[in-house]
């Protein structure tokens, strides 16, 4: 018997489901505090979620008999994945159940906003009548910038076109030919700032989008903006937002999520131009009918046969094939996540050349990993196995696969070449025996990258003194340098470095390095951990 620990609300109509599934039995303890979840978890074989519940490593340490986490909506940010994709634990999430309801509330908000309908409303309890003092504004022919034109935000766009606003849009991962076929126009951020009465953010929490909205942005803006924020508490610094509407220059904003949730006695809500909801932009009875579903079907199929539905960190294959593609899948997503950090631009296309060897295995899941790990950078939780294909379509991203028996001194080689709108740049990987993946070309550069880790990129021009300097920088910040490998370009006038470091530079070490003058460039890169495949030999925590 298969045990289901469901540990956040979830609609009864899933919970029914799995009482009904064979050979399943479900418990539903929700309200646990950490301590108390982590007693229990050893006991289950799967565990549902929402947000409230925080899968840690430590808890993840305990769950012994644990093979999948499932999380009724889309945000993952309350779970490890890197530290289940470590104990093979599966995690999916239903990436398409709350879409239209989120979009909608940020709708709402920005015409509850607009008619101050919220102090209407405690006007009017309390007996007052204050026509003139509570004025508001049309929306008809303002100008709405959306930030993000994902599965939310071009639905937000679409809504707003039928209220007859003039919609703009910006998004660095999409192509201003994809926004423009849509039926909107493309822009950079400076010019929605200048442009936009109305700005409403639909982007994931990343290191880029973390704190974008702060006193600089605010400052580019038009007088009297009004700010709509349902998509991720953090993007807005919440202390420059409440300076930018007490000195005028924002009018007013609407607000579902918090740098802290719950955000508690919030000083932003001693301000009368703001107005806010308790996180509610999934909180409808259809959108959690439709989530409830979806990850019990998930779950259930996942115990019952081992099929994989919507996994943010393994494909769709049973699990034999994922024994033989691991490896390939692995390198595939490693190759993918590493052009997501050297490429600048919105991607147009991406060809994936597959050369030698692959014993006549189905390479398509490979293609899909690289995907995956292209996109996961720009997305975040919105893309997995199942969805990397058509989100890439989505994006306008032509996607192209080339297959031959021939490569030069390796078994096989997967070639991954990535243009964009800026840039062109190619990267190859390959195995070392039957598991161990390796970086072996960036353009010209010809190396033998383990892709896990800490590492950072370096450009340099080819003369003595050049690695010295690095060396003595880092070491005047107290970084360990574990690893190096050096490459030269065709005429040897530049070098390329890559070194492993025990732990991530810091800013203030990479702004010393950037400095030095034999120095072009440097990039610090991340790898993910991924499932199907043993940890690259030479990699350790």
């Amino acid at each position: 018997m298969k045990k289901v620990l469901v540990s956040d609300n979830l609609g009864e109509i899933g919970i029914e489901m799995f009482r009904q599934a064979e050979g399943i039995e479900v418990d539903v303890r929700t309200g646990l505090d950490p301590e108390a979840l982590k007693a229990i978890i050893g006991d289950y074989d799967a565990l549902v979620i929402r947000s409230a519940t925080k899968v840690t490593a430590d808890l993840l340490a305990a769950a012994k008999r644990l093979k999948v986490v499932g999380r009724a909506g889309i945000g993952l940010d309350n779970v490890d994945i890197p530290a289940a994709t470590k104990r093979g634990v599966v995690v999916m999430n239903t990436p398409g159940g709350n879409v239209i309801t989120t979009a909608e509330h940020a709708i709402a908000m920005m015409m509850a906003l607009s008619r101050n309908i919220p102090d209407a409303t405690i006007s009017l309890r309390e007996g007052r009548w204050e026509k003139k003092k509570l004025q508001g504004r049309e929306l008809y022919n303002k100008v709405l910038g959306v930030i993000g034109f994902g599965k939310i935000g071009s639905i937000v766009a679409d809504r707003a076109r039928g209220l007859k606003m003039q919609v703009i849009c910006y998004d660095p991962f999409v192509t201003p030919d994809r926004i423009e076929k849509a039926g909107f126009e493309s822009v950079t951020l400076d010019e929605l700032y200048a442009r936009a009465d109305y700005i409403t953010l639909h982007v994931p929490k990343l290191k880029d989008t973390l704190g974008m909205i702060n006193k600089d942005a605010f400052a580019k803006m038009k007088d009297g903006v009004m700010l709509i924020n349902c998509a991720r508490g953090g993007l807005v610094v919440e202390s420059d937002l409440a300076d930018a509407i007490a000195s005028g220059k924002v009018a007013g904003a609407a607000l579902d999520v918090y740098e802290t949730e719950p955000p508690g006695d919030h000083p932003l809500f001693k301000l009368s131009r703001v107005i806010g909801t308790p996180h509610l932009g999934a909180s409808t009875k259809e959108a959690q009918t439709n989530v409830a579903v979806a990850v019990a079907e998930q779950i259930i199929a996942f115990l019952q046969t081992g099929t994989i539905i919507n996994a943010v960190n393994a494909p769709s294959v049973t699990g034999e094939l994922l024994g033989k593609l691991g490896p390939y899948l692995s390198i595939g997503e490693q190759i993918g996540n590493l052009q997501a950090q050297l490429v600048c631009g919105p991607v147009q296309t991406v060809t994936i050349e597959y050369a030698g060897d692959f014993k006549g295995l189905d390479l398509s899941p490979v293609t899909i990993a690289v995907l995956k790990g292209l996109l996961t950078k720009e997305v975040k939780d919105d893309v997995n196995f199942v969805n990397a294909l058509a989100i890439a379509k989505d994006r306008g991203i032509k996607v192209a696969e080339t297959t031959s028996v021939e490569t030069d001194i390796y078994l096989s080689l997967i070639t991954v070449t990535v243009e964009t709108t800026e840039m062109r740049n190619t990267v190859a990987g390959t195995l070392f025996g039957k598991n161990d993946p390796r970086v072996v070309r960036i353009n010209d550069f010809r190396l033998e990258l383990i892709p896990c880790g800490h590492l950072a990129l370096i450009y340099n021009q080819d003369k003595p003194g050049a690695i010295g300097s690095i060396g003595s920088t880092l070491g005047k910040h107290g970084v360990n340098i574990d690893q190096m490998q050096v490459g030269q370009d065709a005429a040897g006038e530049h070098n390329i470095i890559f070194m492993k470091t025990s732990a991530p530079i810091p800013p203030e070490a990479l702004a010393d390095i950037r400095s030095l003058p034999l120095v072009q460039s440097i990039t610090p890169l991340e790898f993910a951990e991924t499932i199907g495949s043993a940890r690259p030999a030479g990699c350790r925590d």
